[in-house]
C-alpha cells in the first residue's frame, strides 16, 4: 500500500471540528455550498494530487528544467498534471462565478492546494504564483487589463510570475535599478534584469505574465517611487490571440537545492528596447499592490512548508512502524526478537516532536485562511474589520514558524530512517531539500521578524497586536473550565502576560536605545510570539479533542488521545522556551550587534 502523504483524517478534524467551515455557507458568497460539495472538491483534489502530482515527484527533481537552445525543457508529466489541475476548476475556484469560478471559500480553497503542496510542492508552485499574480490584476488592474488577461490566467493558457528581485538588490527593494519610461497613456518601456523569478520561463502555457516592480523615470528614490506592470511575455491582442514577443529574454536558469522542478530564472527585460509594461493602478504605489500578492503568497508558503513537513512526518511514522531495529534497554538477550523503530522512545520522541510542529503550523495556516473567508464575506463590519487585523499581524508567522520548525520536523524524519534517510532511494531527503527554501522564499525569515516587531506589532496603536492577545486569551478562558486542560490553561495565560510584558519593555526601550538596536534581535521576538501562537493553536486543538473524547469510536479516540499528547509535548517542551527569548528581548541583548566584522 502506498505510503499518504497527507492526513486527510486530520483535515477534516481541522476544516470541520476546529474551524466549523460550515458556517461560511451562512455568508451570502458562500450561500451555494454545503459541507457535502466541500468534501466533494476536495476528494477531487485529492486523487487528482495523488494520480498526476505525487506520481512525478521524484521524477521532476531527478531531471530539472534545462535550457535547450534557448528554451526550456521540462519533463512531459509536468505539463500534464496541470492541464488536469486546470480542468478540474482549481486555477478559478475560489473567484466569482462571473470571473468562471465557483465561489469556493479560501479556507476549502487552500486545504485543496495543501494536498498539492504535500504530493508535488515544485508542479505545483506554477498554478500557486498565477492564481496570486490574478488576484493582484482583479483587485487593482484596470478593466481592460482584467479582460484581457483574467480569462487566460484563470482556466490554465497563461501563467504569472512576481519579478522583484533584482542582482545587485537582493531583499532590498528600495534599491532596485529597473526603468519604466513613458510611451503613452499607461504604457511604458521597461528595462532591466531580475533574478530568482520562479516560473519565469517555460513551455507549460501558451503565455507568461509577469508582475514587474519597477522605477518610473524621475520617480522619488527608495520604496515610494516604485510601480507595478504588467509584462506579457507575448503581446494579447483584444480578442485574446497572441501577437508578438515582448522583449522578455531568459539570460539563465538557475540550479537549487530543492524545488527543482520548478524553473529559477534570470530575466533580462528590454534588452533590445522593445518591452513594454502596462501600469497596474496608480504610479509609485507598486509595492502597495505587491504586498496583496506576497502577503498570500507568504501564507501559502507557511502553508507549504507544513505539507512538506507533515509529508515526512506520515512517512517517517510508516517507517518507524515497520522497520524492525534493536531491542529495548532492559533486554540484554541478543537472541530476542528485535522491536520496531516506534517502540524505542526516543523516536517516538521524534515522531512528537514533528507531529506538535506540523499538525501546530497546519491548524494555523488554514486558520489564517480562514480570516480571509472572514474579512471578505461576513456579514458583520467588525468581524470584517477584526479579520483583516489579525491576517496582518499573523502573516509573518505564518510564513516564518512554519518554515523554519517544518524543516526540522523534515530533519527529524531523516534522522528516523538513518542512514537510509540520508539516501535519495528514500524521499525525506528531497522533502528537505524542498523545505529548505521556505526560509528564504517571499522575504527572509529576518525580514518577517523585522516586519512583526518594526510594524505590525505597533500598527494602529498596537490594534493588532491587542486583538491577537484578546483572541488567545479568550482560549485561556474556555479550557480553564477544564480539568483536564486547566494546567495547559494557566502556562498559556502566563506566556500571554510574559509576551505582553516584553513587548512593552522592548517598546519603551527604543526611544533611548535607537531603531537599530530595537529590531536587532527581531528574529528571537517572531520565535517567541511564534510560539506563543502555536500553543493557542494546539490549546484549541485540545479543547475540541478533549470535548470528543468521551463519545468518539474506539479508532477515533485513538485520533484524539494523540492531539493531547500532541498538545502536551507542546506545553512541557515547546513553550518554555519563550522565557528564555523573553529575557534576551527585555535586556536587548547586543551580543550580534555589538559583533565587529574584523572579529569574525
Amino acid at each position: 500500500m502506498a505510503i499518504p502523504f497527507f492526513d486527510r483524517r486530520n483535515m477534516n478534524f481541522v476544516l470541520n471540528e476546529l474551524l466549523e467551515v460550515e458556517h461560511l455557507t451562512k455568508h451570502d458568497y458562500y450561500q451555494e455550498h454545503s459541507t457535502e460539495t466541500f468534501d466533494a472538491i476536495i476528494e477531487v483534489a485529492a486523487q487528482i494530487a495523488t494520480e498526476h502530482f505525487h506520481s512525478h515527484n521524484t521524477e521532476s527533481d531527478k531531471n530539472e528544467p534545462v535550457m535547450v537552445d534557448g528554451q526550456v525543457k521540462i519533463i512531459p508529466e509536468v505539463k500534464e498534471a496541470i492541464q488536469i489541475f486546470a480542468e478540474a476548476g482549481f486555477f478559478a475556484g475560489h473567484h466569482s462565478e462571473e470571473l468562471g469560478g465557483i465561489q469556493l471559500p479560501w479556507v476549502v480553497n487552500q486545504a485543496c492546494f495543501a494536498i498539492f503542496q504535500a504530493a508535488n510542492i515544485a508542479t505545483v508552485a506554477y498554478p500557486f504564483l498565477t492564481i496570486a499574480a490574478a488576484n493582484v490584476i482583479e483587485a487593482f488592474g484596470s478593466e481592460e487589463q482584467k479582460s484581457r488577461y483574467l480569462p487566460q490566467m484563470l482556466d490554465g493558457r497563461c501563467f504569472g510570475t512576481m519579478a522583484l528581485t533584482e542582482p545587485q538588490a537582493g531583499s532590498s527593494l528600495s534599491d532596485i535599478t529597473t526603468t519604466a519610461e513613458s510611451i503613452s497613456e499607461g504604457h511604458y518601456l521597461i528595462r532591466g534584469n531580475k533574478m530568482f523569478i520562479s516560473g519565469g520561463e517555460h513551455e507549460l502555457s501558451e503565455n507568461i505574465v509577469h508582475l514587474v516592480l519597477a522605477r518610473i523615470k524621475g520617480a522619488p528614490a527608495g520604496v515610494k517611487g516604485i510601480s507595478l506592470f504588467l509584462v506579457p511575455r507575448y503581446h494579447v491582442n483584444s480578442d485574446g490571440s497572441l501577437g508578438e514577443h515582448n522583449d522578455v529574454a531568459l539570460s539563465g536558469l538557475l540550479h537549487k537545492m530543492g524545488y527543482r522542478g520548478t524553473t529559477s530564472t534570470a530575466l533580462n527585460f528590454g534588452e533590445n528596447g522593445n518591452c513594454v509594461g502596462y501600469l497596474i493602478g496608480e504610479p509609485h504605489k507598486g509595492l502597495n499592490y505587491m504586498f496583496h500578492m506576497m502577503n498570500e503568497a507568504r501564507i501559502g508558503v507557511g502553508m507549504g512548508a507544513a505539507m512538506l513537513g507533515y509529508a515526512g512526518y506520515l512517512y517517517s511514522l510508516d517507517y518507524a512502524r515497520n522497520r524492525p531495529q534493536g531491542r529495548l534497554p532492559g533486554n540484554k538477550d541478543p537472541q530476542a526478537k528485535q522491536v520496531m523503530l516506534v517502540e524505542h522512545a526516543d523516536v517516538r520522541r521524534m515522531l512528537l516532536q514533528q507531529k506538535a510542529y506540523v499538525e501546530g503550523a497546519y491548524a494555523l495556516g488554514l486558520y489564517a485562511a480562514w480570516l480571509v473567508d472572514q474579512q471578505k464575506s461576513s456579514p458583520d463590519e467588525q468581524v470584517r474589520r477584526e479579520s483583516g487585523l489579525l491576517l496582518d499581524i499573523l502573516t509573518p508567522i505564518v510564513k516564518a514558524w512554519p518554515s523554519e520548525y517544518c524543516l526540522e520536523a523534515n530533519n527529524q524524519a531523516i534522522q528516523i530512517l538513518g542512514g537510509y534517510g540520508y539516501t535519495r532511494e528514500y524521499p525525506v531527503e528531497q522533502y528537505y531539500r524542498d523545505n529548505r527554501l521556505n526560509p528564504i522564499h517571499e522575504g527572509t525569515n529576518a525580514i518577517q521578524g523585522i516586519d512583526l516587531l518594526g510594524r505590525k506589532v505597533s500598527m494602529s496603536n498596537g490594534a493588532a497586536f491587542k486583538l491577537l492577545l484578546k483572541e488567545i486569551a479568550e482560549t485561556v478562558g474556555q479550557a480553564s473550565d477544564e480539568p483536564s486542560l486547566n494546567a495547559w490553561s494557566r502556562e498559556l495565560h502566563q506566556a500571554l502576560l510574559l509576551v505582553e510584558e516584553t513587548t512593552a519593555a522592548l517598546q519603551e526601550a527604543q526611544e533611548q536605545a535607537g531603531v537599530e538596536a530595537y529590531l536587532a534581535n527581531a528574529s528571537v521576538y517572531l520565535g517567541m510570539l511564534g510560539h506563543v501562537i502555536i500553543a493557542w493553536m494546539w490549546l484549541r486543538q485540545g479543547l475540541v479533542a478533549n470535548g470528543q473524547l468521551e463519545t468518539a469510536s474506539e479508532a477515533d479516540r485513538d485520533f484524539y488521545r494523540g492531539k493531547l499528547q500532541a498538545c502536551r509535548y507542546f506545553f512541557r517542551w515547546e513553550l518554555p522556551k519563550i522565557e528564555a527569548q523573553s529575557r534576551i528581548l527585555r535586556e536587548m541583548d547586543p551580543t550580534c550587534l555589538d559583533m565587529q566584522d574584523e572579529w569574525f
